[in-house]
């Protein structure tokens, strides 16, 4: 599933004579993988929550010279991942575009993400765009640009399915699952008519595409990071469902009753991402989902 798509920041990583070389030997070391996958989202979501941080100030007496260079080594390195995502051009055979965050972009890189779970249950390829810390309402040009902005991961196709998550970012680091009133209104109002998912989602809809909307799980009910954020998640779930109610070729995969009380193996280490376990079981549900509507045509 992982592929150097079109360079972008960093030529250097992906606009080479095989682009996908990199990505190919990545493959072979699956340990590797993992930890460059768990750095990736490590970083970006960190990342995700410095831009809400007003950093200390500084005397000029103490910035030496090359103090920052372990911090533009780090921010280099992050682009250069995030250029590998998959590329889509006129050849690409896939009717299925997969977007959002780490939701769906952890395990990307040893093959065993939601989109290659779609892929397996379906028999067909997906493309993935989803990258980890990114969201919905994303302001910086750049880096949204390179994939931590949901709606700029889109790429024009002839897409029957385009499958979407996100928000949890822009909830957790945009209000810290506290006053989020305003924040999940701007994602998407109580009606489910109004908001950047509404939009988005009316967007590749106008193109012809059908939509999943899928929801985040919850912990299993031990303590987590997110475990203060319950209450919004069923908030959200609750809108997705009556924009999902409002248009026949919307749907919505709800994911809170996928992981069973004091169950741990559905999540990673840090009791927020989701496990290979996870990943799969959620591609199936997906993929479900596409066959049963498919079916009924």
């Amino acid at each position: 599933m992982l592929r150097c798509g079109k360079p972008r920041l960093l030529p250097v990583m992906c606009n080479i004579p095989r682009r996908r070389v990199i990505c190919a030997h990545l493959r072979k070391m699956p340990w590797m993988c993992r930890y460059l996958d768990q750095f990736q989202t490590a970083i970006l979501d960190l990342w995700g929550l410095t831009q809400h941080v007003t950093p200390p100030t500084r005397p000029q007496s103490e910035i030496k010279p090359g103090m920052f260079k372990p911090v533009l080594t780090l921010f280099l390195v992050t682009l250069a991942l995030l250029g590998c995502t998959e590329s889509v051009n006129r050849d690409t055979p896939s009717r299925i575009l997969l977007m959002g965050d780490s939701l769906f972009a952890v395990h990307g890189m040893t093959g065993q993400s939601v989109a290659n779970g779609v892929e397996r249950a379906l028999k067909e390829p997906v493309v993935d765009r989803a990258v980890s810390g990114a969201r919905f309402v994303y302001r910086l040009p750049i880096s949204g640009a390179a994939g931590l902005s949901i709606p700029k991961q889109y790429r024009a196709g002839d897409w029957d399915w385009v499958i979407l998550n996100g928000g949890g970012n822009d909830i957790f680091f945009g209000c810290g699952c506290g006053r989020c009133a305003r924040k999940m209104d701007q994602l998407i109002s109580k009606d489910g008519r109004r908001g950047a998912i509404p939009g988005f989602a009316s967007r590749m809809r106008a193109s012809g595409a059908q939509v999943i909307y899928v929801g985040y799980m919850r912990t299993p009910g031990v303590t987590s990071p997110i475990e203060g954020c319950a209450d919004e998640g069923d908030e959200m779930d609750r809108r997705a469902a009556r924009l999902a109610a409002l248009d026949r070729g919307v749907h919505f995969v709800p994911l809170a009753d996928l992981v069973p009380h004091g169950d741990r193996s559905f999540h990673g280490i840090d009791l927020i991402h989701p496990s290979t376990k996870a990943s799969a079981a959620i591609g199936a549900r997906i993929a479900r989902l596409i066959a049963q509507t498919e079916a009924r045509r």
